[in-house]
């Protein structure tokens, strides 16, 4: 007899396990599935990341990302102290490293504070006395930006899942979405798994099974893949905080950073560079279906021709840790190349429309028994527990 079930949930990273953990708040009797294509929870943006917790600094005043930024913080760190689990609130420099990038910075400190944040201004020799490491023509401190660990958060939230019944299946690649009128039918090989919703968190793959599924889906994913290094152990006690450059109001990427580690070290990175595959963490992995896919989406060549300058740049970071270092160096003048120690990379699934359109806001596609998270960009990680209540609210809307 085929198992059937209220919710069947497929991905097991952050916002899946963060949507599974609000349905069961909300719904105690819910019988609900989490399926994972991979043998573990937490493989791939969930683990791969810098552990960032962002405040809100760049999204503009009153936005849903900001207000998300704010109360997801604060969730975030409610859950890291209920459960034990590591969160330090180191705050965050944004340095502007030449004039040039000061307009930029007093436009951060502008939406800081209409945030609701208590952004602090430090001129040169500020920056020097409190950070003598860094370098630059001005600062803004952030306090309220933290680091944690989330993929020890997306293990504690299936957990607790568990706890309250539900079922996790690892190792399962869903291969098939049949929706009827009474049901919605999810396969994996041989089995088959029936349920009268289905919530698809598939992150890279989002856009491949709203298709699975025969779902119209007007964008693509295209992967961007997050070289980071670690720097070496003489630069550990360097900086406390996080420290970023004024990033390009043109893109969402927000520029090579540095980062502390809840776990130790500090982190360099990530650059934005252009993946053959949709799980591409190293240069050398090509995927000939992710390479068709691109090649035959007319959105993605509109990308490529829209930011020639940028592409170049990320490529050029790429493949020569002289001009990474480069970029770090323009406000940590001390690193040396041979601080930059190998770390694994990370890999974004950037939605984009057929316009060539960063999709910079979360996106979801619908239809009467399933809903997909089309595209979840940052601060997903920071507000997964508000967008799993949203996620959650719609789930029991339909109950």
């Amino acid at each position: 007899m085929a198992a059937r079930y209220d919710v069947i949930v497929v991905g097991a990273g952050i916002v899946g396990a963060a949507s599974a953990w609000q349905i069961l708040r909300q719904w105690p009797a819910c019988r609900l599935l989490i399926i994972e294509k991979e043998s573990a929870p937490a493989q791939h943006q969930s683990s791969h990341n810098s552990g960032v917790v962002h405040a809100g600094v760049y999204y503009p005043a009153g936005s849903l990302k900001a207000r998300m930024c704010r109360e997801g913080l604060q969730q975030t760190r409610d859950f890291c102290q209920r459960h034990a689990l590591p969160f330090r609130q180191c705050g965050k420099w944004i340095v502007a490293a030449t004039p040039q990038q000061v307009p930029g910075l007093r436009a951060l400190e502008a939406r800081a504070r209409q945030n609701g944040l208590a952004p602090t201004w430090l001129s040169d020799g500020e920056l020097r006395e409190r950070q003598p490491m860094l370098a630059g023509v001005a600062a803004l401190s952030v306090k309220e930006s933290a680091i944690v660990d989330y993929a020890a958060i997306c293990r504690q939230l299936l957990h607790d899942v568990q706890r309250a019944g539900a079922e996790l299946r690892c190792a399962l690649p869903v291969d098939r979405i049949d929706e009827r009128t009474s049901e919605i039918v999810v396969g994996s090989g041989e089995q088959t798994f029936h349920a009268r919703q289905l919530l698809c968190c598939a992150g890279l793959m989002s856009d491949r099974l709203a298709r699975l599924q025969g779902i119209d889906c007007d964008f693509r994913i295209i992967p961007f893949r997050g070289e980071f290094y670690r720097l070496a152990p003489r630069c550990d006690d360097w900086v406390p905080h996080l420290v970023y450059p004024v990033p390009d109001p043109t893109l969402p990427f927000l520029g090579v950073h540095l980062t502390p580690r809840v776990g130790g070290g500090v982190l360099a990175g990530p650059n934005a560079m252009l993946a053959l595959a949709r799980e591409g963490y190293r240069r050398r992995d090509i995927d000939a279906a992710s390479l068709r896919e691109m090649a035959s989406f007319p959105g993605f060549w509109r990308l490529l021709a829209s930011h020639p300058r940028a592409g170049l740049r990320e490529l050029h970071n790429a493949y020569s840790a002289r001009h990474y270092l480069k970029g770090l160096q323009q406000y940590c003048p001390a690193i040396e190349l041979h601080d930059l120690l190998p770390a694994p990379a990370g890999v974004r699934a950037q939605a984009v429309s057929r316009r060539g359109e960063l999709l910079n806001d979360f996106h979801f596609l619908q239809s009467a028994r399933s809903i997909h998270v089309g595209n979840a960009p940052s601060p997903a990680a920071t507000s997964a527990l508000l967008i799993g209540e949203h996620i959650a609210a719609q789930v029991l809307a339909r109950r």
